[in-house]
């Protein structure tokens, strides 16, 4: 690897759209900032990435690379590589990487975004994302007046069934292990959305096209596209070092870091943005909350700097006292000045 830093101002885990948003702030405030991505980010099965304003339809692939190449421009540092932990280092801390190399970092910015955990039915992974789903605001354009499938596999379920029924009015909703309330049927009901009860065990494929969900009795309904409600878990094992760790989600559809709403967590030092903490953020929110991280972060740099810089200031004349003041007063001490 060409690129690496042994000290960084700020450590950015995680090269989705969040961690890239971030390092784009962040160097663009003029700080010694390194990217570090595992490379595997949670929309590449996607065709497009959708809702982004002006980036409609990218391939999250393209998204990424452009975005590697501006936070370069500013003097970023993007590195690939796994992080397999981070440990307090003085008022820093230290990053581990899986291949052993480490580097020091004055703050982090953690967005290395969540799995999403699919219900235990055979060949939904190998559909994900492709006409397997989840979210109607990602994909529901896509399968507008088609024959939708909603499979009962979380708390949200019903609610993905009619916000569905807003793209099509071909809808049915498979109860599954998790059979509507009765308020929850007669909501259905009341859209016109069929209810097939029974348990799911498999998605019919036909020339690498979904075709039907097949129940246990040996039922086939056809269908062109399956919808699930995923229990989405943060990557956060990273953090348990720093004593952070992910908590269940309030509204039980999963496990997240708690934050502010700037993205400070309850360590000190330690930010977080993107689906990690935020678990139905799409690309736009991701990045929008990394940059205002990065802004924060950068801010809570400057107060440290000119803590140091007055400190220094208030001291008697001395070359000593004069090498201090001029280090507090660069900050930056990748420009030097």
């Amino acid at each position: 690897m060409d690129e690496w830093m042994d000290d960084a101002e700020v450590v950015v885990v995680g090269g989705g759209a969040a961690g890239l948003s971030g390092a784009l702030m962040l160097a663009r405030s003029r700080r010694a900032v390194m990217v570090i991505d595992a490379g595997a980010p949670r929309n590449a099965p996607a065709e497009g990435v959708h809702g982004l304003l002006a980036r409609d339809g990218t391939s999250p692939g393209e998204l990424l690379a452009q975005g590697r190449a501006e936070v370069r421009r500013y003097g970023g540092v993007v590195v690939d590589g796994e992080v397999t932990g981070a440990t307090r280092d003085g008022d820093g801390f230290i990053v581990a990487l899986a291949d052993g190399r480490s580097v020091r970092a004055r703050r982090l910015l953690v967005t290395t975004g969540l799995v999403d955990e699919l219900p235990d039915v055979a060949g939904l992974r190998e559909r994900w994302g492709r006409d397997v789903l989840h979210c109607p605001y990602c994909h529901g354009w896509e399968v507008r007046d088609q024959a939708v499938g909603v499979l009962a596999s979380g708390p949200m379920s019903v609610h993905q069934a009619l916000l569905f029924r807003q793209l099509t009015a071909d809808v049915t909703f498979f109860s599954h292990t998790l059979p509507p309330t009765a308020e929850q049927a007669e909501q259905l009901a009341a859209r016109g959305i069929r209810v097939v009860h029974g348990e799911v065990t498999a998605v019919e494929v036909a020339d690498d096209r979904l075709t039907g969900v097949r129940l246990r009795d040996g039922r086939v309904v056809r269908r062109d596209a399956v919808v699930v409600a995923t229990r989405m878990v943060a990557r956060a094992d990273l953090l348990a070092g720093l004593g952070l760790r992910a908590v269940e989600h309030p509204s039980g559809v999963g496990e997240y870091v708690p934050a502010d709403p700037t993205g400070r967590t309850d360590v000190p030092g330690v930010w977080v943005a993107g689906n990690v903490t935020d678990l139905t953020a799409q690309v736009g929110a991701a990045a929008a909350a990394a940059a205002m991280a990065g802004a924060q972060i950068n801010a809570d740099l400057v107060m440290d700097e000119t803590q140091a810089a007055v400190a220094a200031y208030r001291e008697p004349f001395s070359a000593e006292s004069e090498a201090r003041l001029c280090a507090a007063v660069a900050g930056d001490r990748r420009h030097g000045f």
